[in-house]
């Protein structure tokens, strides 16, 4: 399994430190199963050059997802996705969470009744994702 291509432009943001947006599409990544448990993944150099950002931050960021246990480094070897599942399982709670978090916060104080809230949030998702998903 080579080293992964970053397809998708991370849609940068004026809020978050760049290292942190890098770490979110990571995890992103991860969480949606287009990154995979112990896919090799670009090396700092390349991750900085595809990204146009500047090395010391993919350094940042990957040192970042180490400390995490997201990636995990040996001596002279490209960077790898963990193959630990709870932080694999983690990274994906943690994902949804926040999304959720953020939903709830937005949509609170307009005092919508739960269920019908929840008839919006299920016909927008199959209207999203395609019919037969719940």
């Amino acid at each position: 399994m080579g080293a992964i291509q970053i397809i998708a432009e991370i849609k940068w943001n004026n809020r978050d430190p760049v290292y942190i947006q890098v770490i979110h599409y990571f995890k992103t990544r991860i969480a949606s199963g287009s990154l995979e448990a112990g896919q090799e993944i670009p090396s700092r150099r390349e991750l900085a050059a595809m990204l146009k950002i500047n090395p010391n931050t993919a350094q940042r960021a990957y040192k970042e997802m180490e400390e995490q246990g997201l990636i995990h480094t040996e001596r002279n070897l490209p960077s790898r996705i963990t193959t630990d599942r709870e932080v694999l399982a983690r990274v994906r709670e943690e994902l949804i969470q926040s999304a959720l978090a953020d939903f709830l916060d937005a949509i609170r104080p307009m005092d919508i009744p739960l269920e019908e809230l929840l008839e919006l949030v299920k016909r927008q998702y199959r209207g999203q994702k395609g019919a037969g998903h719940d």
